[in-house]
């Protein structure tokens, strides 16, 4: 197929990009050369320029060589976003190194799969996850444990009353044994020191990204140097009016996970302009940060822009620096980006990406043609098409719905040590993405849903999307989600999962009178279930597994009695 969505880029956006072929490390030293007095990273008020933050990279990566670290040795690094994930992960890459970010969430069982799988020989991690780091290390290959404290990069008096005052009941006060680094004492010994030279091309693995959370099997994504710095070049494209070296990028996503990494990380920072982290989306503080360091860029995902949206304070935050904010992760409801464009004047757009594209291959135009249901258009380099469900082998016409497919310099080498994954989702260069799709005339593609999904009740194919865009249409409501469960008759039948907004009332009866007056007949969920919050993902996206898995421990558990 042509790519018939070039014609509906912005006249600023670039059809291609030539990539330099550096590394990571090269392309984050090449800001600090440029822009050297640049305030780099914003963490809790303790701010770093580019000069200081290559400083201590290049410290770290000696103390990680010190330690026998190698090219092609796994480095897990096990934080929250804090001054020390961007020193350990860069200074990392510079040596070769594979980084291999783990969800600071996960339970044992989830982390040691992590770690083995991996073959990761070090870890950064956090003292208060000490204790779990220690409990699984018997079962893998780690040999090098560093240990950093949340407060080891606090600006002095917060330092001092985090130590005085949350410490302790924070969980970070814990003994560390002997044999065990900790951050600040390898910094300290290996300053002025640098690493030998390695020799590393733009082909060599950077980063095992396990994708995780919505369908319950951690695959790790071996993503190279030049996918993530493609993806980090194509995001700076993309938002065609970002200015090198003056704006200020708000990371409240994860750097542990591809798209915050991307996005929030290596975007800014390969640009000269400043990152200001939070730990988590907390969203007082996020607010408050906001009002003072004035962040022009917000990539977020709908739960954040929701909360914002429905802060009983809102009037009292200034919060009109934000320009612009590219939402993915899952479906914007229209109301959503109405509300947040109208309380920042500037502009939502939603995209669409996966950690085995590094991860973003789409986004709606910020300044052209925003379509509400669409996921915007393919990336600079980026193809899509359109390939039936059964097979994967026939190209679906203009309107049709099949698997989407995504080919560009951002898409992942392969699955580590799954090669029936790999050949199953890798096939000519294009990867199956799972999702279910269209493309319209303009180029524009819409997500029906996943694959997994789908749900066939009475004999219909029915997408969850669908339904939960109209029950975000509701005024009462605040969040949504809607998934097939197990029904002896009908196959599947539909649940719907509501939030409430604060204050408001509704019954089972009115959601689905309100379901039956907006959709056909097969789609108005038979059952409604009211909850205080839904599953998600660390990133806010909705577990409708979890739900799932629910119902089934209740139809157990019912049977058995």
């Amino acid at each position: 197929m042509e790519k018939i969505w070039l014609k509906s880029y912005e006249p600023t956006v670039p059809h291609n990009i030539d990539y330099p072929k550096i590394t990571l490390y090269e392309a984050f030293k090449r800001s600090a050369e440029r822009f050297p007095d640049n305030t780099a990273i914003n963490f809790m008020g303790g701010e770093y320029t580019y000069r200081e933050l290559l400083e201590m990279i290049d410290t770290f990566a000696a103390a990680l060589e010190g330690l026998g670290v190698k090219k092609g040795d796994r480095v897990a690094i096990h934080l929250p976003n804090s001054t020390q994930f961007p020193i350990a992960y860069y200074g990392a890459l510079s040596i070769g190194a594979i980084v291999v970010p783990c969800n600071p969430m996960y339970v044992a069982r989830e982390l040691s799969h992590q770690l083995k799988d991996s073959g990761a020989t070090t870890i950064v991690t956090m003292t208060r996850f000490y204790d779990l780091v220690k409990e699984v290390q018997p079962d893998t290959d780690l040999k090098n444990v560093i240990v950093t404290s949340i407060k080891d990069y606090f600006p002095g008096m917060l330092r001092f009353l985090y130590t005085v005052v949350k410490e302790k009941k924070e969980g970070d006060r814990v003994k560390v044994a002997a044999e065990d680094y900790l951050f600040l004492d390898l910094m300290k010994e290996y300053r002025g020191k640098k690493a030998e030279p390695v020799e590393i091309s733009t082909e060599d693995r950077a980063v095992f990204m396990y994708t995780g959370g919505s369908t319950g099997v951690s695959k790790g994504a071996v993503l190279q140097h030049r996918n993530m710095l493609a993806n980090a070049l194509q995001v700076k494209a993309w938002c065609s009016d970002l200015e090198e070296g003056k704006e200020a990028f708000l990371a409240v996503l994860p750097f542990f996970h591809s798209y915050g990494m991307t996005t929030v990380m290596n975007a800014p920072l390969f640009t000269g302009c400043k990152v200001v982290m939070q730990p988590r989306f907390v969203l007082a503080d996020v607010l408050k940060t906001i009002d003072k360091e004035r962040p022009t860029l917000f990539p977020g995902v709908p739960t954040m822009y929701v909360a914002i949206n429905n802060a009983p304070d809102l009037d009292k935050h200034d919060i009109k620096s934000i320009r612009v904010c590219i939402s993915g992760a899952a479906p914007l409801p229209i109301e959503v980006q109405q509300q947040f464009e109208k309380n920042t004047g500037g502009k939502l757009v939603e995209g669409y990406g996966l950690s085995e594209a590094s991860p973003v291959t789409h986004a709606n135009p910020i300044y052209g043609k925003s379509i509400i249901g669409s996921i915007g258009l393919p990336f600079p380099d980026t193809e899509v098409k359109i390939m039936d469900i059964e097979t994967g082998e026939k190209e679906m016409a203009i309107g049709e719905v099949g698997e989407m497919c995504v080919r560009g310099p951002q898409v992942m080498e392969c699955y580590h040590n799954m090669p029936d994954e790999t050949k199953h989702s890798l096939r000519d260069g294009w990867l199956y993405t799972g999702d279910i799709g269209k493309l319209d005339e303009a180029g524009y593609t819409y997500i029906v849903d996943r694959k997994k999904d789908m749900v066939i009740a009475g004999g219909y194919n029915i997408y969850p999307r669908d339904i939960e865009e109209v029950l975000f249409t509701h005024p009462k409501v605040l969040e949504a989600a809607v998934a097939g469960i197990i029904d002896p008759y009908r196959g599947e039948t539909l649940k719907a999962y509501v939030v409430l907004k604060e204050g408001e009332s509704l019954t089972e009866e009115e959601v689905i009178e309100f379901c039956k007056e907006n959709l056909a007949a097969y789609k108005v969920p038979k059952l409604v279930e009211f909850r205080e919050e839904l599953p998600k993902t660390m990133v806010g996206k909705v577990l409708r597994r979890v739900l799932k898995e629910e119902e089934e421990k209740k139809a157990a558990a019912q049977k058995g009695k």
